[in-house]
């Protein structure tokens, strides 16, 4: 499928349980469905591995266990994909089904080389966004931290990174999310009414 030019790309950043994807629902249903699409970028690295490693695909995609038991081993064979070619995953993400409506959402970017990336092909229509939890907060929502996950940089390499379009802080204090979502929302329907 040919990748059509987006009105605006919407990059979120966040820690594991920091809420990302949810922020990321709320928002795909604030603008809907018809304009807007979910792109994840792990999405094409964890269909491959499945592949690859003969898994179960629905559920390394979801919040599960059975995706916790094959991260480490799954974050190594990202690395290595990446180290071939630092945009493969967002090439293929931004090709999939939803690249044909005018807002794109990218719900997980980790890496500098993920934002450098709608950065260099983007940047007139993009806006990045930092979901921020307080550990206790994750913790409720059942992180746990793990030495070789939570210190690798598919968790810290956007820690140092400082120009975020917009940070939510998503203690659970729905009024804050809202407003932050609506901020966003405002963004978004400039750049649908100017481009």
């Amino acid at each position: 499928m040919a990748v059509d030019i987006p009105k605006a790309v919407i990059v979120f950043s966040g820690k594991r349980k920091s809420g990302k994807d949810f922020i990321s629902d709320k928002l795909q249903d604030l603008i809907g469905k018809d304009n807007c699409g979910i792109m994840r970028l792990s999405g094409p690295l964890k269909s491959q591995y499945a592949k690859e490693h003969n898994l179960d695909i629905a559920r390394l995609l979801d919040a599960s266990e059975y995706k916790e038991t094959y991260r480490a081993d799954m974050i190594k064979w990202g690395e290595t994909q990446r180290q071939k070619d630092p945009f493969y995953f967002c090439k293929l993400a931004t090709r999939g089904s939803e690249s044909h409506k005018p807002v794109w959402i990218i719900s997980d970017a980790r890496r500098r080389t993920d934002i450098n990336y709608f950065l260099q092909n983007y940047t007139n229509v993009l806006a990045t966004i930092r979901v921020v939890a307080d550990d206790n907060i994750r913790i409720a929502r059942g992180w746990v931290k793990t030495q070789g996950i939570d210190d690798a940089e598919s968790e810290c390499g956007l820690d140092d990174y400082e120009a975020w379009t917009f940070t939510i802080k998503n203690n659970s204090k729905q009024d804050v999310v809202h407003s932050s979502l609506n901020d966003i929302v405002n963004y978004v329907q400039k750049k649908l009414n100017t481009s």
